[in-house]
């Protein structure tokens, strides 16, 4: 019989590139799916597919529970920020879930709290207060919610910083070229790799990036104080701004798999592989090969003949990509 691992967030671009990654391991896996849509465009890609509520939602692991038992899922590998906490904290009546432990999940969901911590560790990370404590002090700021994602509801230099509620964070904004890195943490909590993208974003999605090696000598060290400040495990991301002086300095961290799992994936770093083949194939993995390349993304339609938008919600409709 396949293995069954359920992959969330289906409606995005992580959670479908999550799917492509991992379609073909242990001769096909049997993948189950989910999203807070029941029409997504990640549909197609899973075996099942399950419209669930949001993560904040009090029904949401109660739902996640009964659907891991009904379909016999094995392993949940979240693709959302607010998921990966909800589920790491519900870990103990789930199946295997792919995430650190709660409270690290708790500090990354919050981006001010993760700056704090940060500061507190020694983590280099760009200057972050509360609206209301903010003093004028960075020249260029950009303001932006605590559990925000996709870029949702930032300001970039608004006259009065310091009139947002708590629910937002004030941070010192830099001119620069803007990197991610990819790095996944072994489960007995060594550094197993990383992998660097200078990377162009449309709408909060990565829209072209390239593997770069540049800025190895600066990233490398923020990665190990990361890791040496919080039980991390598994993939996760920073995002830095590297200056004109070619400092590099982060400004938000994300504990799971991110936006070019896919791309990475093809250019010798597959820590969505990694996930699955350590958390319920077992093995040794292979070391990361990184290699020199680049990506650019497009939009495909997904075309359904004869069909309306209720029959989106059954992977096994008749369709097409064009």
């Amino acid at each position: 019989m396949r293995r069954t691992v359920l992959v969330t967030g289906m409606g995005g671009n992580v959670g479908q590139g999550i799917v492509r990654s991992i379609r073909d391991l242990a001769g096909g896996l049997r993948i189950v799916g989910t999203s807070t849509d029941a029409i997504s465009a990640g549909t197609h890609l899973c075996d099942r597919f399950h419209p669930v509520p949001p993560a904040v939602d009090p029904a949401y692991c109660p739902t996640m529970k009964a659907l891991c038992a009904s379909e016999g899922v094995e392993l949940i590998i979240p693709s959302t920020d607010h998921e990966t906490y909800h589920l790491s904290r519900a870990q103990a009546e789930l199946p295997t879930v792919a995430v650190s432990p709660p409270d690290t999940c708790a500090i990354f969901l919050d981006k001010l709290r993760t700056a704090e911590v940060f500061a507190i560790g020694g983590v280099p990370f760009a200057r972050s207060t509360l609206p209301r404590d903010y003093d004028g002090s960075f020249a260029k700021v950009i303001v932006k919610p605590r559990q925000g994602r996709g870029s949702r509801g930032i300001y970039l230099d608004p006259v009065h910083p310091e009139a947002f509620s708590d629910e937002y964070m004030v941070q010192e904004r830099h001119a620069g070229v803007e990197i991610t890195t990819a790095f996944y943490v072994r489960k007995d909590g060594s550094l197993h790799g990383h992998v660097t993208m200078e990377r162009s974003l449309t709408a909060g999605m990565t829209s072209s990036c390239e593997v770069t090696f540049v800025h190895d000598r600066a990233v490398v060290p923020v990665i190990r104080s990361i890791v040496a400040a919080l039980p991390v495990r598994g993939s996760c991301n920073v995002q830095s701004i590297v200056t004109a002086r070619g400092e590099v300095i982060p400004f938000e961290v994300n504990g799971r798999l991110s936006g070019t799992t896919s791309i990475r994936g093809q250019l010798g770093f597959p820590d969505a592989r990694w996930t699955v083949q350590e958390y319920l194939l077992g093995g040794t993995l292979a070391p990361p090969a990184v290699i020199r390349g680049a990506a650019v993304r497009m939009a495909v339609d997904i075309v359904y003949p004869g069909a309306t938008l209720n029959d989106v919600a059954d992977p096994h409709s008749q369709h097409f990509l064009f």
